[in-house]
């Protein structure tokens, strides 16, 4: 008879509950429509300098906001019920085990037990709704920090990888699995050079230090120096690329833009290198120019770096030591170090600043091929790598990295923003995110069917002394894109 009374009981409760809560929803529901042209036609009312989109897009945030919350607290006060409900439940149990009660302390135990999971699914439930929140809040900075200003189009197959040149005049320089290399008027969008003396893959583009000279590593076996010689067309006004509504829209390969037409035709093309750098067995997927210029770097499949002097073609060191094909290399901008990257889940750290000895320093932390790895003006290294994560090292102290970024894609070849310390992160799933040094994230790039990659995105590369594209992306959908990043916007709302 206990337990039945005690059934019964329960069943009574949560009738009761069921009702209380659904005329506590129909409760919130009406208030929140008698409220809801109320604050909009009092603000509307004021004096306010704000635009009426930006006022009106704060509006619609805080509506969520409050919106947000308001379901948080019916839900808060649904999981009370529930604990009060189960409390009781606990107690009743107890009293009818074997005729025995239960101690308090047995009774405190099971109740304690079960008002934390109760508990941690109100903490998950708050952090997945704010979230949401915050993400509303970084998708309207991301819309007004970062524009898309111009889209470089021309080549016939994926672009590996996009540089800026060092030197006057400023153009922009792709690497194409489609053979070719091509130099672009920043500005314009203009095709101005093109180069056809690989017979395979362009896999990566460097520009000298001080001279028009440009460095290409190629799937043929070999790296390429070549000299360009370009006259900057005359820059046309910039169209507003800007976007409304949501940034994501999953886009389809059939939303791809017609690219079929060979824009750099009419461009002027170099096919004889100035010199070719020859001794690897297998594709060479990067290259790098040493502080000064007069020597190179190319990293190889066939798991070796190679140091060449540029003026006589001779190798003058085959880095040795990692266990698969390499994927990058990089140069410091002021010191003699070099960092090779590889599928052995690992970078190494060349040192050729004694020229007598030639040091080497492994770094592992990584689980999957490490794609990239890259130099900041100071002792640290980025690395970025296919285990979705970037990590931030001290050259110093090796042992661990001094940041971790995890993310939910594949990352390909990261660059750095050396004045402000920004790193551009192109993923496999389209997106580019840019976070801080220390790993907070800053902004991501728009994109949606009208602007940004449409797919893999390979590559990214800062360019900090031009007054409109600072940033420049490329990806396997077969363009290149400019971006205006509002650098201090970005750093101001972080």
């Amino acid at each position: 008879m206990p337990t039945e009374s005690a059934s019964c009981s329960t069943a009574r409760q949560a009738k009761q509950k069921r009702k209380s809560h659904s005329l506590s929803i129909r409760r919130t529901n009406s208030s929140e429509q008698e409220r809801t042209g109320l604050p909009r036609d009092m603000l509307e009312g004021q004096d306010s300098k704000l635009p009426s989109s930006v006022r009106s897009t704060l509006l619609e945030l805080f509506g969520q906001i409050e919106r947000e919350f308001e379901n948080l607290y019916i839900e808060n006060l649904e999981l009370r019920r529930e604990i009060d409900t189960l409390n009781e439940r606990l107690a009743a149990e107890g009293q009818a085990i074997d005729g025995a009660e239960l101690t308090k302390g047995q009774l405190k135990t099971k109740a304690s037990h079960s008002t934390s999971q109760l508990s941690q699914k109100l903490k998950t439930t708050y952090k997945a709704s704010t979230s949401k929140i915050v993400s509303s809040f970084k998708t309207t900075t991301s819309r007004a920090a970062c524009q898309l200003v111009k889209e470089y189009i021309g080549h016939r197959d994926g672009i590996w990888d996009v540089s800026v040149a060092r030197t006057q005049p400023v153009v922009l320089g792709t690497a194409s699995a489609d053979h070719t290399a091509l130099l672009w008027s920043i500005e314009t969008g203009k095709c101005l050079v093109k180069y056809a003396g690989h017979v395979g893959s362009v896999n990566s583009i460097k520009f000298h230090p001080s001279e028009q000279l440009a460095l290409t590593a190629s799937g043929d076996q070999t790296a390429h120096i070549w000299r360009y010689a370009v006259q900057l067309p005359t820059p046309q006004p910039v169209a507003d690329t800007s976007i409304s509504g949501e940034d994501e829209v999953e886009c389809s390969d059939k939303d791809e833009p017609d690219l079929d037409g060979d824009v750099s035709s009419d461009c002027p093309t170099i096919r004889v290198p100035l010199t070719s750098l020859k001794s690897h067995q297998g594709v060479v997927i990067a290259a790098d120019w040493l502080v000064g210029g007069k020597q190179a770097v190319t990293a190889s499949w066939d798991r070796t770096a190679n140091l060449y002097d540029v003026e006589t073609s001779e190798l003058v060191h085959s880095l040795t030591g990692h266990d698969q094909e390499l994927t990058h290399c990089c140069t410091h901008p002021t010191q003699r170090l070099v960092v090779t990257s590889s599928r052995d889940t690992t970078f190494r750290l060349w040192d050729f600043r004694d020229p007598s000895i030639h040091s080497v320093n492994v770094f592992q932390g990584h689980t999957d091929t490490v794609t990239s790895a890259v130099f900041t003006v100071g002792d640290n290294v980025v690395s970025g790598s296919d285990d979705r994560t970037v990590k931030v090292w001290d050259l110093k102290n090796m042992r661990s990295p001094i940041a971790t970024i995890r993310t939910d894609s594949a990352i390909n070849r990261i660059n750095v923003c050396v004045g402000q310390k920004i790193i551009a992160l192109p993923h496999d799933n389209r997106q580019v995110r840019l976070f801080d040094m220390s790993g907070v994230r800053l902004a991501r790039l728009p994109r949606s069917s009208r602007q940004g990659h449409r797919r893999m995105v390979c590559c990214s590369a800062w360019s900090e002394d031009h007054p409109v594209c600072n940033l420049f992306t490329c990806g396997f959908d077969r363009q290149a894109i400019g971006w205006n990043i509002n650098i201090p916007a970005l750093l101001q709302e972080k």
